[in-house]
């Protein structure tokens, strides 16, 4: 029990990351602080995709899930309807580049648009520009 209730975390986890690499950017929109963060979380979501590396959180899902004697994702709401957003079942290399090439181009317009942003407004007390 405790072992799938940690196993469901990690998904929820995974796809809370998924979200923050497509759409953290905006954060950045808001203060630039979150460029911090999201740079490096959107390189490896795009190097991820592009490479076909599995991500480390996956592994550990799917130990936790044996160890709680699932055989694969049936029942709850997470398995139903979470998991095939992360894990989908047509996934090939193709796909994976698609998806890789989609975080770039997003975020690319994204941070063009913070670059713009920033460009034409002065800084707020206490933010220093990098």
């Amino acid at each position: 029990m405790i072992a799938r209730l940690f196993a469901d975390a990690i998904v929820a986890v995974h796809l809370a990351f998924i979200a923050f690499v497509v759409a953290g950017g905006l954060l950045v929109l808001k203060h630039r602080a979150w460029a911090a963060l999201h740079v490096p979380a959107a390189a490896w979501g795009a190097w991820t995709e592009f490479t076909g590396t599995v991500c480390p959180l996956t592994p550990w899902e799917t130990s936790l899930r044996r160890a709680a004697g699932d055989a694969g994702y049936t029942g709850g709401f997470v398995e139903h309807y979470v998991i095939p957003l992360i894990y989908p079942e047509a996934l090939t290399s193709r796909t994976q580049f698609v998806l890789g090439m989609g975080v770039i181009a997003v975020n690319g317009v994204v941070y063009g648009l913070a670059w713009w942003r920033w460009r034409r407004r002065p800084l707020p007390r206490g933010d220093a520009r990098t």
